[in-house]
């Protein structure tokens, strides 16, 4: 066999093993005539075969087979395969152990995992609180989102979308005249080094210059569309049409913007130029936007998640969580903002010399040190920095260094991608490496692979980890053992790279498996999610202006009330004269309470309330002296509806036994003791322990008790129950 030959057949067994999955301990390959029927045979062989190379154990297999059943003799092409393949397996096997033990750092166990998974639930938390939120990493912001969309959104909406080097602008239309439908146009823009890192001023008069180009070209300069906005840089919201930056990421930097409403800023480009008019409804974050635009397909969908060039994520969260919004009802959407989790040290302990190498060459040093150690912006990098010490330290391209190497920026996440592709990623190791001038041998191509798996597989387990959280969060929240939820997700790592979305669902699912998640791929991007929130912005507006118009007839202008004022007065004077109460209607009726409690009060006391469809019974102890306490016990009982409209004997007989009954509960056998009656209804009193019924309320209409005295009443229903108590008041 000439040596031109086995160069075909190198080439062809080098393709092979790359299809094999990456970092698999994989046995020498077998004949496809070896069946399962034959392993454990194959395994007593293999102690004295072992030496003698798969050729010999394929030839003693050949030999127990009946004569028609045996492969052929090998051929020495077969033979030189075979060779080849054993010896590559053995390599390749030998390679992936030596770049497992150099990068054991990023190898991170489910134990690890599970801890980082507590230390982010615990930096969520601090977010949400009023008094931990100013020092907490993952700042929780609040997006004003109330709602993803129900269905009922329509209109015509412009939405902008800015978070990297492209800005794209879309029109979008939503209408439901039969089945709703969405039908958008949209246009990218390039957004230049020199815009991303100048002035705030010149940022914003770029993005309105776009946006006129954008209306020009559909001809709809003239109208005044309602706009949203997705500004992907974390930002503190107060109303869903304002938005501060507070900080850049991205390697944006433009000035004078830190601080500042990005609204105001777009409003005042756009003003400026005087070509055309917008109206900003919405400010989002990318993340929500992804949630609203898988929203729209999947109601069900509570998670926007990013996973490109930057990450983060959005969920729904419980108002009442939330201190830094009023109000308890309902749910809000929440920006992690997680891009900055471990920026106080939380991370400090799994976090490698080439995390800070990144770190320290980044346009942010000390921030958003959870994104640069996942995302598709800094994975390139740090896959470089690892092969450009390996090659220092002679581990890699027999020590050769080249300037290309050595270069920032020439190792790219696409390359990543592409070096992990199942079957070519081996040759598209080969090319990239020859691009970076190192001549690579076959041991390098593995060893780079591997690499490159090791980094992405850390990024997948580590988004698993804080996801994960989110999600035992909403589990929590809904009281729920077992939690299914939609996810929808956008981000061109999780997009574009082989293998990323499968590492990260299968470890999200060892993490939380009591949590079952459907992924939506948000195919619109965020752009769409923004129109959404607009639309959905639009339809709570309508929603809200038709109940204030409802409401309206209920509003009370000062003068109004001053004179309710006036007359109230008037009716109280009136109940209050000996010559006009009968005549009155507010019958300022007297109670005969003379005083309100000075402390010495002292003694255990029975208290009666009734007021509604449910009775309660109570046992008051007070004690006084230097140390005044009050301590309660009470049971809670119904009052059917047939008892409540019955009878007046039906209805105290009743309560006499529930009165019997709460004295048994609390074992009370000994003396008698005094009882209070609050008896909620219209009253006539001739003294402290006696009240004349004049009239029932709140769905009462026993029979016999208007006109008599109630605590008559309840005296005749004790006799008759023959239960005794000595006074009531």
């Amino acid at each position: 066999m000439g040596a031109e030959e086995v160069g075909r057949l190198e080439a062809v067994t080098l393709a092979g093993t790359g299809a094999r999955r990456l970092g698999a301990r994989e046995p020498p390959p077998r004949p496809r005539s070896w069946g399962r029927s034959g392993r454990r045979r194959r395994r007593r062989r293999s102690r004295g075969a072992a030496a003698q190379g798969p050729l010999l154990t394929q030839a003693a297999e050949d030999r127990r087979r009946p004569q028609a059943c045996r492969s052929a003799p090998p051929t020495a092409s077969m033979i030189a395969a075979q060779l080849l393949a054993y010896y590559f397996t053995e390599l390749k096997d030998d390679q992936v152990k030596k770049i497992d033990k150099y990068l054991y750092a990023m190898r991170l166990s489910d134990e690890t995992l599970l801890d980082i998974m507590a230390r982010f639930k615990k930096e969520m938390k601090n977010g949400l609180s009023r008094d931990f939120n100013p020092t907490a990493t993952v700042k929780m912001l609040p997006t004003f989102v109330r709602s993803i969309p129900d269905g009922s959104e329509k209109g015509d909406f412009i939405a902008l979308d800015l978070g990297g080097s492209s800005f794209r602008i879309l029109r979008v239309q939503v209408n439901h005249e039969q089945k709703q439908t969405v039908h958008m146009e949209s246009e990218v823009y390039d957004t230049p080094e020199n815009i991303m890192h100048g002035s705030g001023s010149q940022l914003f008069d770029h993005v309105a210059e776009c946006l006129g180009d954008f209306m020009e070209k559909k001809k709809i300069k003239d109208k005044k569309l309602p706009v949203g906005f997705t500004f992907s840089f974390p930002c503190r919201q107060s109303k869903i049409d304002e938005a501060i930056l507070i900080t850049w990421t991205k390697r944006f930097k433009a000035s004078g913007v830190e601080g500042t409403d990005v609204v105001k800023l777009l409003e005042k480009a756009i003003k400026k130029r005087g070509d055309y008019d917008a109206n900003v409804v919405a400010v989002v974050n990318d993340t929500v936007g992804t949630m609203m635009t898988c929203g729209y397909d999947d109601q069900q969908c509570e998670v926007g998640l990013i996973i490109g060039t930057g990450t983060n994520a959005c969920y729904m969260e419980e108002l009442r969580h939330i201190d830094l919004v009023e109000g308890d009802e309902g749910r809000m959407c929440v920006n992690t903002e997680w891009g900055a989790f471990g920026d106080d040290g939380a991370l400090e302990d799994i976090r490698t010399e080439f995390d800070r190498e990144i770190d320290r060459g980044s346009l942010n040093p000390g921030k958003q040190l959870f994104e640069k150690m996942v995302s598709g912006m800094y994975m390139g990098e740090l896959v470089r920095l690892i092969l450009v010490k390996m090659a220092k330290e002679g581990l890699l391209f027999e020590g050769r260094i080249t300037p290309e190497l050595l270069t920032r920026g020439k190792f790219n996440t696409s390359d990543v991608s592409a070096i992990e592709k199942n079957k070519e990623g081996l040759h598209n190791a080969r090319e990239i490496l020859t691009r970076l001038g190192v001549e690579p041998s076959d041991d390098d191509c593995i060893s780079v692979q591997h690499v490159c798996t090791i980094v992405s597989f850390r990024s997948a387990n580590l988004v698993a980890a804080t996801l994960g959280a989110i999600l035992n969060r909403l589990r929590d929240n809904k009281g729920t053992p077992r939690l299914r939820t939609t996810v929808g997700v956008d981000g061109s790592l999780y997009k574009t790279h082989p293998q990323y979305s499968r590492r990260f669902h299968k470890t999200l699912r060892r993490l939380v498996p009591d949590c079952d998640v459907r992924f939506l791929l948000s195919e619109s991007g965020s752009g769409k999610g923004a129109a959404m929130v607009t639309a959905v912005a639009y339809r709570l507006a309508e929603q809200h202006r038709q109940i204030e118009e409802t409401l309206a007839h209920f509003s009370l202008t000062k003068d109004m009330l001053l004179e309710v004022k006036r007359r109230m007065r008037a009716e109280m004077e009136l109940g209050l004269g000996k010559q006009t109460h009968d005549k009155a209607v507010v019958k300022m009726l007297p109670s005969f309470v003379r005083s309100t409690p000075d402390g010495t009060e002292h003694g255990d006391f029975l208290a009666l309330d009734l007021g509604g469809t449910n009775f309660r019974v109570l046992l008051v102890k007070i004690r006084s002296g230097k140390k005044r306490t009050v301590e309660m016990h009470n049971k809670i009982y119904a009052i059917p509806t047939e008892i409540m409209q019955g009878t007046g004997e039906e209805l105290f007989d009743h309560i006499v036994s529930c009165i019997s009954d709460f004295l048994d509960y609390m074992g009370i056998k000994g003396p008698r003791m005094p009882l209070g009656f609050t008896f909620s209804f219209p009253c006539k009193q001739t003294s402290l322990d006696a009240g004349i019924l004049i009239t029932w309320t709140k769905g009462f209409k026993a029979t016999d008790c208007v006109g008599q005295d109630v605590a008559t009443l309840l005296r005749d229903a004790v006799k008759r129950r023959e239960v005794t108590i000595k006074r009531m008041f």
